[in-house]
């Protein structure tokens, strides 16, 4: 139970903020804090006009994102053209919104409400405000992981207050629900059939554990890797992160395509906790190729950690590297479709212009 805590505290870190290291203030010229300037015309920062900032939920299109409003035990979700600086309600909820996911296409919102601490209510929409499907389901926390290959299809982890789980199959064009028997709750597609998690023992607490790639088809299961501290899969593209072999304080992020063939390999400080690796925040544009990620300047002990992090951008299809801004929080980000612009924020607050390495409010404060 013990290895099983630390591993949903990561995940819950990679969706939502947790206390991070106290970080060294920018240095001048490298600015940490939001600049009110306008971005390419870009009318900000966002007028909120009913209700409490919640969140940005994400990129709708470059000139378009979703943000979430709270009134009183309802929110709100809108649209907000960044040209025109015009807010348009797409959806209102009768209960706390937890959080929205886009689907990868971004054809589809799914909305997480919560009625109550015990329960779930899944909705999904199209990006005018359309329900397609809505699901109450009995449940202390809920993880969402879309189908690439596949839209129609959300693996979702369901877990009850001792984070005992089960995992089901949303089919969406379907309006089906179909339990699927997986002995671990954190996953990702790497096929449209196929889906891989690191198969942690949780008798046994150890740092890393087997990457396991298992068809839903048929049930067979293949090792993928032996150690595996954490991973990701983006269509076409799985990522792993595994200790450097000379240097055990160092990680080295791999990619590989479908077929195990490595792409490249690079190696990165890691941040140690008591018992696991603090994993920064990161995001992956598969239509440029784009890897981005925040990275320590050394390696140690996140509590005492105090150095700033890098924002870098990582290019996997000419395996270049560049750095964008140093002195940041490790604070989730979310690149634009083009790649020219991040989200970036514990709520998504700011506007990152990656080519004028700038950042922007995208809230009055």
């Amino acid at each position: 139970m013990a290895i099983f805590l630390i591993l949903f505290s990561q995940l819950i870190s990679a969706c939502s903020h947790k206390e991070q290291p106290k970080q060294k203030p920018a240095a001048s010229g490298k600015p940490n804090n939001a600049s009110p300037a306008k971005v390419r015309g870009w009318k900000l920062p966002i007028s909120i006009s009913e209700g409490e900032f919640y969140k940005i939920a994400g990129w709708l299109s470059d000139t378009e994102i979703l943000y979430i409003t709270n009134l009183q035990q309802a929110s709100n979700v809108y649209r907000y053209d960044l040209i025109s600086g015009k807010s348009e309600l797409i959806y209102r909820s009768d209960h706390p919104i937890v959080t929205i996911q886009l689907s990868p296409t971004k054809k589809y919102l799914l909305v997480h409400s919560a009625p109550s601490s015990y329960e779930g209510e899944v909705t999904i929409l199209d990006t005018k405000g359309n329900a397609k499907l809505k699901k109450s389901i009995a449940s202390y926390d809920l993880v969402f992981e879309w189908n690439p290959y596949n839209e129609s299809e959300i693996l979702v982890s369901k877990f009850n207050e001792d984070w005992s789980f089960q995992i089901m199959l949303i089919d969406i064009k379907k309006s089906t629900t179909t339990d699927i028997p997986l002995p671990q709750p954190f996953i990702k597609w790497l096929t449209a059939k196929q889906i891989a998690f690191i198969n942690w023992d949780h008798e046994q607490p150890a740092l890393a554990a087997p990457l396991i790639k298992k068809d839903l088809a048929n049930g067979n299961q293949t090792n993928l890797f032996q150690d595996v501290i954490q991973f990701t899969a983006f269509r076409d593209l799985l990522m792993t992160v595994t200790i450097n072999e000379q240097e055990s304080s160092k990680a080295n992020y791999s990619f590989y395509e479908n077929g195990m063939k490595k792409l490249w390999e690079f190696t990165t400080p890691q941040l140690s906790n008591y018992s696991d690796w603090l994993m920064p925040f990161f995001d992956y544009n598969d239509a440029t190729g784009q890897f981005i990620t925040l990275q320590p300047l050394s390696s140690g002990e996140a509590d005492s950690y105090d150095e700033g992090f890098n924002l870098m951008e990582y290019d996997i299809k000419t395996q270049k590297q560049r750095k964008i801004l140093e002195g940041l929080d490790n604070e989730p980000i979310a690149i634009s479709p083009s790649g020219k612009s991040l989200l970036y924020g514990n709520s998504f607050e700011k506007i990152i212009n990656l080519q004028e390495k700038k950042i922007y409010q995208a809230l009055a404060e």
